[in-house]
């Protein structure tokens, strides 16, 4: 294998797409697990690839790794066909999957060695790959330990470090931040949020606000089909209903009834920031702005004043929610 395998080479393809998924099958006997799921990812994006447990993301990834061979349909990587190409594909690609594997028993850089070793690295180039994915994600500190005695953070960085060994274009995360405790997280999503300066990178999580402070486009998959692929703006702005945050200084049951008269749904208590005394809810409205004047127009006509008033930004998980079905979780 070529020890720079993300940079131009002979004969490799000029594509505007560093993933072009068309029309994939994939079944398991009588379960169609991927239903004729398209997509295509530019170079420099982060995507969030999303969806149940069983959803089908699974699957789409293994074939996109090379793992899985699909029933119909194409991929490509940076231009290679995954089935008819597939070590140019593999040359390409970086994958961390959801069940890290690593050997316990072997040092960080002795693991890390024996990755570049596999990829076809020899020699000085091996040396500087090692060192380079080492430097990138944190290493320094741990690299003489074994890996057995780092912490689950350390070893999810184990895993990102040989992902980039081979200098690929294309990062390939499952469930990168699973199990981390928040200060661990914290910091693979500061180092994802690098990598995605220089890679493009599709990364699956359950923890919606991590996409959505990662990703500038998500793929919602559900029972096998594409449901949304969008870029967040998009996907916000096409929201039939908005969440509106009220707070007045008057028992909740009294802002209660007069948001339900002003057509607000789904109310939901929340804790406000004026101190006791003050309702703060949280509620459900058709978008635009005339919601927001039915409420004040309510709130005047009671003789109430009102603290806050605020439409909030629809979250990911709300998105999710409505595409999928409120068993989502």
């Amino acid at each position: 294998m070529s020890s720079d395998p993300g940079g131009p080479a002979a004969g490799a393809p000029v594509v505007a797409s560093v993933v072009a998924v068309e029309g994939l099958e994939k079944a398991y006997g009588p379960v169609r697990a991927v239903c004729g799921v398209s997509f295509h990812v530019p170079a420099g994006e982060v995507v969030g690839f999303l969806g149940r447990n069983g959803a089908g993301k699974t699957t789409v990834l293994r074939i996109l790794t090379g793992y899985l061979g699909a029933d119909a349909g194409s991929v490509r990587v940076c231009g290679f066909d995954v089935e008819a190409e597939p070590l140019a594909v593999k040359e390409r690609v970086g994958y961390l999957p959801e069940n890290n594997p690593l050997y316990p028993e072997q040092r960080v850089g002795d693991f890390l060695h024996f990755a570049a070793r596999a990829r076809g690295l020899r020699g000085p180039a091996r040396h500087a790959a090692v060192d380079r994915a080492v430097l990138a994600t944190g290493l320094e500190s741990v690299y003489r330990r074994p890996i057995g005695e780092c912490s689950k953070g350390y070893r999810q960085r184990v895993g990102l470090a040989q992902a980039l060994l081979h200098d690929p274009p294309l990062l390939i995360l499952d469930e990168p931040t699973s199990g981390l405790d928040p200060m661990q997280a914290s910091g693979i999503r500061e180092l994802i949020r690098s990598l995605g300066r220089t890679k493009t990178v599709i990364l699956t999580s359950h923890v919606l606000p991590e996409v959505e402070a990662l990703a500038q486009r998500v793929l919602i998959l559900h029972r096998g089909r594409m449901v949304a692929d969008a870029p967040l703006a998009e996907l916000r702005q096409a929201q039939v209903r908005h969440a509106v945050r009220v707070c007045a200084r008057v028992p909740a049951e009294a802002l209660e009834e007069l948001l339900r008269a002003a057509g607000v749904r789904e109310l939901v208590r929340r804790a406000s920031a004026f101190g006791d005394g003050v309702a703060a809810l949280e509620g459900q409205v058709q978008a635009g702005p005339e919601a927001l004047e039915r409420i004040g127009g309510e709130a005047l006509a009671r003789g109430i004043a009102l603290l806050e008033l605020a439409p909030q930004r629809a979250s990911l998980e709300a998105l999710f929610q409505r595409l999928v079905g409120e068993d989502a979780a």
